[in-house]
């Protein structure tokens, strides 16, 4: 048995505050309030739903993880955020058409008291969206200290004792880190100079540790995944992870690919497209929004399959990901897979995949669990980048050189194992040897 964990209580209101109240954000916030209400069990959540097995199978301890762990309790949490189009969660909730209006129905008086505060917004890293509830200020380290000011005031308003940030917003254009992000001091700077290669989702994950607020990355945007975050994020003690909440397709891949590995079947391909229609595709349509998307999707198979210590099985794949916007699909998103795989004797064999997914529904628990894993990884005294999140994501950031791990059963069991670990119990490694 190993020593538990130092872990503060979680007592007292933690505040959720999502940049972005759209598809995601408000599908997440109705959820909750219907779970607590009773209305509907939150499906999906890890946190709320999962069994975590404690020592050896005769012992036969097997609690809810919520029942294992100190993280906070529904009925604690608090919404907040901000958007540059939706005027409040309910308004969010019926143009993004997630779910039907009997859901909405009985809990609509608490999503239209849920207001966004005025965003942080620039139309070049999201050109397909007009913002219309944005600040009016030019300068982006003006714009990080009114962040810092909406976080401390939505603190204090709501009686907060602790806060986590969640990215729910629109995947930004494609970029590089440059010479602006390589310490906190050069970001700084670049804040007051107005730096071209500073983005919305930078400067808010910039406020929220300086606020010392947790803060996840649930896009594919370069925010925490740069050196002047990662420093910044150590310095002040405060859990950094991303990114892309991993829902549909990718899911699907980090399922199956694992699989063929495990069974030593090679893939001569991988053909993946998908059809949606919310905003969220509306803003991939355009091609350097698609390009950070592709970028998180392409880079699962390689991580999964090693390629260069099976180079016969998986030294030459075709990966392919498309997305198309067509907005009769709403939020239902269709993904389609062809796979190629091949057998004893090289013999060809196919796979198709059609996955008629709900993406909201599919992220919402996402957001929930990221949040209280956040908030309970602060209480435990973590800082840094917290990898064994890598479960919910489809582009996981490494904690360090190496690259972490995209197999979802191993991050399973990095998650499960870490919880663990921190409550005095030792990890569970499936060995029958001894």
């Amino acid at each position: 048995m190993t020593s538990p964990r130092d872990i503060a209580p979680a007592s007292g209101r933690l505040g959720v505050l999502t940049p972005g109240l759209g598809a995601v954000a408000s599908t997440f916030i109705a959820g909750v309030i219907a779970a607590r209400q009773g209305l509907q069990p939150p499906i999906g959540s890890i946190t709320q739903m999962a069994h975590i097995r404690l020592g050896s199978k005769e012992e036969d301890r097997n609690p809810r993880i919520r029942e294992f762990v100190p993280l906070a309790e529904l009925d604690d949490l608090v919404f907040g955020g901000w958007d540059p189009i939706s005027p409040n969660a309910l308004e969010a909730a019926r143009t993004a058409g997630v779910l039907n209006d009997s859901d909405l129905s009985t809990i609509s008086s608490e999503l239209e008291g849920i207001v966004p505060m005025d965003a942080v917004f620039d139309q070049r890293w999201v050109s397909k969206l007009d913002g219309v509830r944005v600040k009016d200020i030019a300068n982006k380290w003006d714009q990080a200290m009114a962040l810092i000011d909406d976080i401390n005031l939505f603190r204090e308003e709501n009686d907060c004792d602790r806060l986590v940030m969640v990215w729910c917003g629109s995947t930004e254009a494609y970029q590089e880190p440059s010479a602006v992000h390589d310490s906190v001091a050069a970001f700084e700077q670049g804040l007051k100079d107005n730096d071209d290669n500073i983005s919305p989702s930078q400067i808010y994950a910039y406020a929220a540790l300086q606020c010392d607020v947790p803060f996840a990355n649930g896009a594919p945007n370069l925010t925490v995944d740069i050196p002047c975050m990662i420093e910044l994020s150590e310095t002040r003690g405060v859990p950094i992870a991303g990114k892309d909440f991993k829902t549909g397709q990718t899911l699907m891949k980090t399922l199956l690919a694992p699989g063929f590995k495990a069974r030593m079947l090679g893939l001569r391909g991988w053909y993946s497209t998908n059809i949606l229609g919310n905003r969220d595709g509306e803003v991939l349509d355009d091609p350097e929004n698609f390009k950070s998307k592709e970028v998180s999707k392409l880079g699962v198979l390689d991580t999964i399959l090693q390629p260069e210590t099976y180079p016969d099985l998986y030294g030459e794949i075709d990966h392919v990901v498309r997305i198309n916007y067509y907005p009769p699909r709403g939020d239902n998103k269709e993904g389609w897979d062809n796979i190629d795989i091949f057998g004893w004797l090289g013999y060809p064999m196919q796979i198709k995949v059609d996955f008629l997914c709900r993406d909201s529904i599919l992220a919402a628990p996402i957001v929930l669990d990221l949040a209280l894993f956040m908030d309970l990884a602060h209480r435990a005294g973590e800082a840094g980048v917290q990898e064994w999140l890598s479960f919910y994501l489809k582009a996981p950031q490494a904690a360090g050189e190496v690259e972490a791990e995209q197999d979802l059963f191993i991050q399973q069991t990095k998650l499960k194992n870490t919880l663990r670990e921190w409550m005095g119990e030792e990890p569970v490694t499936h060995s029958e040897a001894g």
